[in-house]
């Protein structure tokens, strides 16, 4: 019999394991994008002090993402053999070393040990970006997009976590800027492995792959819906990650204080999880196609508002508009990957899809600095727009309005 509060949101009796699931995994991805949080606000600016080079103070960045795409493949195939929990408490274990390891780097004054700590930071997200689709795992069709949609509102709390934990801790170790933001962050790994061991993902059946029932890769990614599925996220997540990675040192390379851009990188990971209490709801409504539209132009917004001016205000705009947008393209294109792939395809299918897009990531967190560095904080906004105009035409080349309520062949 359905609850009045099952009925209130719109949760079908079937999907009270997958709304227990989905609370849990985000109240995860809360303590685990506290980690990101971390590392983007801190290893620019500590990066430009141990580097002696600015050209080079987004290396430590660079390496989290490469961390992160080298952790895609290992992550799915983890899930794939053992199970989701065994994935994800592997990843939490990697974000204990990641904050050991980073706050050792600033003590010793080490860059490349600072290096060596973001990418085990990059190893951690792998497998918590993928909290996304376990809570799909259990869902029905009509819970999904909620399902997503409610693991990425975690990510409301880690926008405020974060940040206030490097507010609090930066300076505990008066000569080691930074340095206990990173000892912080370890502890908040364990607390989340805690966490992670309530979820319940029934497992699938090894042989079902053997047996016939997935389908080959090149197969499934012939999907015009899945191609403009993956087009969309490494539009949205590359560009997301150029402005994230360079907007907290641009802003002090302006003038702005740590804390001014602490609080900024603090309120672009708020707009980055908090529309995701919606979006779900938008996606059922309106369809995938739509909602990913809306976000791709309000990047773009962002980015010109970027372009316009130096003040903090203008910093701000860019960083919450761009964490918006990023919302509605990526939380949209998730949706979508998860109607392209049957069951038996899952793990194999999104462990490529986050491949990509994180491949992507690490080109453009290494292309951010760069950019900074000889051409100022206008020409990473300007790198935004066409790569949002190339998002759109794929969009509407693909007709995805037209295909997204069209079944999987």
């Amino acid at each position: 019999m359905t609850t009045i509060a099952e009925a209130s949101t719109g949760i079908a009796a079937g999907d009270r394991l997958a709304r227990r699931n989905a609370l849990i995994l985000a109240l995860s991805q809360a303590l685990a994008g506290a980690n990101n949080a971390v590392i983007i606000g801190t290893a620019g600016i500590i990066g430009a002090v141990l580097a002696g080079d600015k050209s080079m103070a987004t290396i430590p960045v660079s390496t989290f993402v490469v961390g992160m795409w080298a952790g895609t493949l290992p992550v799915g195939f983890i899930a794939r053999r053992f199970g989701r929990l065994p994935a994800f408490e592997a990843g939490a274990f990697c974000g204990m070393l990641a904050g050991l390891t980073c706050g050792t780097a600033v003590i010793l004054g080490s860059f490349a040990l600072l290096c060596v700590g973001t990418a085990f930071g990059g190893l951690y997200a792998a497998a918590h970006q993928s909290y996304r689709f376990a809570a799909a795992d259990t869902a029905s069709e009509a819970f999904k997009p909620k399902a997503i949609s409610w693991v990425l509102a975690g990510g409301v709390l880690a926008g405020v976590l974060g940040p206030q934990l490097i507010i609090l801790t930066k300076d505990i170790l008066p000569q080691h800027l930074f340095a206990a933001s990173y000892f912080a962050q370890a502890i908040v790994a364990v607390i989340a492995a805690g966490v992670l061991t309530l979820v319940r993902i029934p497992r699938l059946p090894p042989a079902a792959a053997s047996a016939g029932l997935a389908r080959p890769l090149t197969e499934i990614f012939r999907q015009p819906k899945l191609i403009a599925a993956v087009i969309c996220g490494v539009a949205a997540y590359s560009m997301m990650n150029l402005i994230m990675t360079s907007g907290p040192l641009a802003m002090v390379n302006h003038n702005h204080s740590v804390t001014d851009a602490a609080l900024g990188l603090q309120w672009h990971v708020v707009g980055m999880y908090a529309p995701s209490f919606f979006t779900g709801t938008l996606i059922t409504r309106f369809g995938s196609g739509r909602v990913v539209a809306v976000g791709l132009t309000t990047m773009a917004i962002g980015a010109l508002i970027g372009m316009a001016g130096l003040s903090i205000a203008h910093f701000w705009a860019d960083l919450i508009l761009l964490g918006v947008g990023w919302n509605f393209a990526y939380v949209g294109a998730t949706a979508a990957v998860t109607d392209c792939h049957r069951p038996y395809e899952r793990n194999k299918v999104q462990a490529v899809n986050d491949f990509m897009i994180f491949g992507s990531m690490a080109i453009s967190s290494y292309s951010s600095g760069q950019l900074l560095a000889n051409f100022g904080w206008t020409a990473v906004n300007v790198l935004v727009l066409p790569v949002m105009l190339a998002a759109a035409i794929a969009l509407t080349w693909v007709g995805w309005k037209q295909r997204s309520t069209a079944p999987v062949r």
